[in-house]
């Protein structure tokens, strides 16, 4: 097997808006072993609420001073640049790639890897369905570190990531390629959940359609948690589509999936059916779970 070589990478934020990165935390694993950290607290010229703050002790007087992301964009290059990089769940890759945008910056240009689905798949019968979250993962396996510090974060997703290729005698390349299989391998994915009563999203009910960023499954466990029941088909029930990006080879000439046509006609007859994107999707998330 070759020795696993990759980068790891934690952030925090200031708010419920992802993009309002406060803190950067990288760890360069290089032939299975760590070899260097970087760490930096960013201002992300946003407020910070005090949930946020709570959870990682940064505020507006710890950022004083503090380079802005476009200041650090040249020694992120540097670090990540046609890299694989570690984040453990989508959090880290959508709060860059918000942030990136946000101030007209070119995204990173690297190949993600996501620690959370790499230990659903190495350890399927402990953290396949439930309990996959970094300070679990890295408890049950024994790693200790000191949780919301971004450094810290990122090393732990690393030692995750190095357990696995270790365990399973798996490599990253080959990593890379079994993320995007089911955890259960012969059972077909299915994106139905019902809603957390006590979740913010409580009598909503959602469908998926098309490409996310993120896997369906882990989309929909997001939505459940926050209350959404998640259907697979668009009906008069459904009160939120969000619509990922769309392959056109399956669209049999039209530029809309079958169920977002369906939601528009729908719309037309009087249905309240709210069409997201999967921005807004992963936004009302955020503001859910605050």
């Amino acid at each position: 097997m070759k020795m696993p070589t990759f980068n790891a990478i934690d952030v925090e934020t200031a708010n419920a808006d992802r993009a309002s990165i406060c803190q950067i935390g990288i760890v360069q694993v290089r032939d299975g072993e760590i070899v260097d950290r970087w760490q930096s607290l960013i201002d992300p010229k946003d407020w910070f609420d005090e949930l946020n703050v709570s959870i990682h002790g940064i505020d507006e007087r710890k950022v004083k001073n503090s380079p802005t992301l476009p200041e650090v964009r040249d020694e992120l290059r540097k670090r990540l640049r046609g890299s694989v990089l570690v984040s453990h769940s989508a959090f880290d890759r959508v709060a860059f790639e918000r942030a990136m945008t946000r101030y007209g910056l070119e995204q990173l240009q690297v190949t993600w890897l996501d620690s959370a689905k790499i230990a659903r798949r190495a350890w399927p019968d402990r953290f396949g369905r439930k309990g996959y979250s970094l300070n679990k993962v890295a408890d049950a396996l024994g790693i200790q570190f000191s949780h919301h510090d971004a450094a810290e974060d990122a090393r732990a997703a690393a030692e995750i990531v190095l357990r696995a290729c270790a365990e399973t005698e798996t490599d990253i390349d080959a990593w890379l390629r079994r993320v995007d299989r089911p955890i259960f391998p012969g059972t077909t994915p299915s994106a139905k959940r019902e809603g957390n009563v006590d979740g913010a999203l409580s009598g909503e009910t959602l469908v998926f359609t098309g490409a996310l960023t993120i896997a369906r499954r882990e989309a929909a466990d997001m939505a459940a948690a926050a209350g959404c029941n998640v259907a697979e088909n668009v009906s008069k029930k459904v009160t939120m589509l969000v619509v990922g990006t769309q392959d056109k080879t399956k669209l049999l000439g039209y530029d809309k999936s079958t169920k977002h046509r369906k939601a528009e006609a729908l719309i037309a007859k009087g249905a309240e059916i709210e069409i997201l994107s999967e921005s807004d999707f992963l936004d009302l998330i955020a503001v859910a779970g605050s």
